[in-house]
């Protein structure tokens, strides 16, 4: 069918089986068309497919709260809901979100872009729904990776306890982004294997009530049977001593038995999980032999064969760059060991996990654990690499101030997809590390202008052994700069000046540099002299330097790719203030008080005002209320 014109999901549930088929197959072919040209997570959704439908076959979204955790396997859902016909602009600037959006249907009642969210937000909603007496059916989605997150345990055992209406989905495909670890994936293995456990019990309780109730000594061991089959049929039986009912596991492809399960579900009381088996990426040979996490998500790739339309660029990945200098002291020092909360493959660790697998930890959706981790081996005199991104980073920050930096210990944290990271959006900008790092006594930030100078970082934060420090990076390749044969510490909160001025200064540091640099040009044309300094220590500040600054009376200019609020640029007004200087002229330019949603870096800075356009026209302003114009313009 024209998955372009459907308007509403309530056609689904006129379909026959044999439609239901034909849909299915049709939505896989629009994926993996639209896709190949726009990129996304193409793994996840297709693994969900008769999944999603059976849901808005069986369930009445919006009425029926669908609530999908991380949200990048809603894209099923986004063309059953109306949005088929917008999927050409997926992931681009103004167009179509990679996650669920509230604004852009009302079928969307949750948005998210981290893991393990949803059912505390189901908690809420059903809490909420209870209050008011209504009778709607509130039905999270998480996959098994997920589950592994705390605040998804945390909420299973709340929502076991208060026995809350709730049908829970477990989409169990083996993987999160990368393969699956943790005594929780060893349990949702036994349960894969143990067959249909609820079919069994259900026949038992048949047959006992068919036993004539011969005393109460009899009944009593009827019922001690009963109770112990779950021990006998599935290891553990995780979920019901939660406090639910246990359905599966179901075949997730198979609509007669999520159809049948689900609507059994939706008769029940409590809380209720349905454990549904899933393939990732089902339906395109490439995704399906997957084995690392590589099609979870991708860019633009050939629909044909499945190849990757690459970069020209030659330069290394940042993380990449990262992970293979620490590989390469790694060789040098014992101490050295690697963590990751469920990114080896995104953080490009796979070749230190190979080489040095007794020192690496992939500690699955867990940041909060990876933290204290990393703090626990410091207190050991090891020297811990924290591979983790910012947008992640976030989900630990009072590890990082209450475990590390209060005891000021030597972790070494790599902050990844510093910046902004483009097509992903709001829920993944990596634009508020500096605010929320900066402020924690004993931490060291640091951001580099090239990947030589990355390098050389990785060196200076291993060899860096007076508390932690953590080395930002952005999202995607270096600039291809010559690179040192050996590696040398920088001095901590050391800046340089790339370019030197009379008339005025800019600070910045990191992915910016390249627009200082531009616009310190282009006003050197006009006969304005602008000093351009790397500021790549962001705390401490090189206060040597800046007091030369202030003494030569130069307005200065400060430019991050990250949130005002608190950032860089506040830490130099902070310096004026400390130090009682008056009359001294701060310009901040960054990332605005507001989220910043999903698009081309390069539209998406243009649309803040956060270029080198901008930073001309500040300082020519500047310049001409101080009587310093140009001599000429062009």
């Amino acid at each position: 069918m024209d998955l372009n014109t459907i308007t509403s999901p309530s056609f689904i549930k006129d379909l026959t089986h044999e439609e239901l088929l034909t849909l299915s197959e049709d939505i896989r072919s629009f994926l993996i068309e639209k896709l190949s040209i726009t990129g996304g997570h193409i793994g996840p959704n297709l693994g969900v497919v008769e999944l999603t439908v059976s849901l808005h076959r069986i369930f009445n979204s919006p009425d029926d709260k669908f609530i999908w955790d991380v949200g990048h396997q809603a894209y099923v859902h986004k063309i059953l809901t109306g949005r088929a016909n917008q999927f050409d602009t997926l992931r681009q600037f103004k167009g179509l979100c990679g996650f669920p959006k509230r604004i852009e249907s009302e079928h969307d009642v949750w948005e998210t872009g981290h893991s393990s969210t949803s059912l505390s937000a189901a908690m809420g909603m059903a809490a909420a729904r209870d209050i008011k007496k209504d009778k709607n059916h509130i039905i999270p989605i998480i996959g098994d990776g997920a589950l592994t997150g705390g605040m998804a345990l945390e909420a299973l055992n709340h929502i076991g306890h208060e026995k809350t209406d709730m049908i829970v989905i477990l989409n169990d495909n083996e993987m999160s982004i990368a393969p699956n670890v943790g005594a929780l994936h060893t349990v949702l293995g036994k349960l894969r294997t143990a067959g249909k456990y609820n079919k069994a019990k259900d026949e038992l309780e048949y047959l006992l009530k068919k036993i004539p109730a011969v005393g109460g000594k009899l009944a009593a061991t009827a019922e001690r049977v009963k109770d112990s089959l779950k021990y006998l049929l599935v290891s553990g039986v995780f979920f019901e001593e939660l406090g639910f009912t246990y359905l599966g596991p179901i075949d997730g492809h198979n609509y007669e038995d999520l159809q049948e399960n689900l609507l059994y579900a939706k008769k029940m009381k409590g809380p209720v999980l349905v454990h549904v088996i899933t393939k990732k990426g089902k339906g395109y040979r490439p995704a399906e032999e997957d084995k690392i996490g590589t099609w979870h998500g991708t860019g633009p790739y050939k629909m044909e064969t499945g190849a990757f339309v690459k970069s020209s660029t030659t330069a290394p990945s940042w993380s990449g760059l990262v992970a293979e200098t620490v590989r390469k002291l790694a060789r040098e020092d014992e101490r050295i060991v690697a963590i990751t909360p469920a990114m080896p493959v995104g953080s490009k660790l796979e070749g230190f996990a190979s080489e040095f697998p007794g020192r690496f930890y992939d500690v699955g959706i867990a940041e909060q654990h990876a933290t204290t981790m990393a703090a626990g081996l410091a207190t050991q005199e090891m020297k811990p690499f924290l591979a983790i991104y910012s947008t992640f980073l976030q989900r630990a920050y009072d590890q990082v101030l209450h475990d590390i930096c209060r005891q000021n210990l030597n972790v070494f944290i790599g902050i990844d997809r510093s910046g902004l990271v483009g097509a992903d959006g709001e829920t993944h900008q990596g634009v508020f590390d500096i605010s929320f790092l900066r402020h924690l006594p004993n931490m060291v930030i640091m951001m580099p202008k090239d990947e030589n100078e990355g390098q050389h970082m990785v060196k200076t934060a291993i060899d860096y052994n007076d508390g932690p420090i953590a080395l930002r990076y952005p999202r995607g390749n270096g600039i291809g700069v010559p690179m040192d044969a050996d590696l040398k510490a920088i001095p901590i909160g050391s800046w340089e000046v790339l370019k030197e001025g009379t008339d005025a200064a800019i600070l910045t540091f990191g992915t910016t540099i390249p627009m200082a640099m531009e616009a310190a040009a282009r006003l050197s044309l006009e006969g304005i002299q602008v000093e351009v300094i790397n500021a790549r220590f962001i705390k401490p500040l090189d206060e040597r330097m800046l007091h030369q600054l202030v003494e030569r009376d130069l307005p200065l200019f400060t430019v991050e790719e990250a949130i005002l609020q608190g950032g860089f640029g506040s830490s130099i007004l902070e310096f004026i203030q400390d130090h009682e200087y008056t009359g001294v002229s701060v310009s901040r330019m960054g990332i605005p008080d507001q989220f910043i949603e999903h698009g081309n870096v390069d539209e998406l800075l243009n649309e803040i005002h956060l270029n080198s356009d901008e930073l001309v026209t500040r300082i020519q302003n500047k310049m001409n209320k101080i009587g310093k114009a140009g001599t000429h313009v062009l």
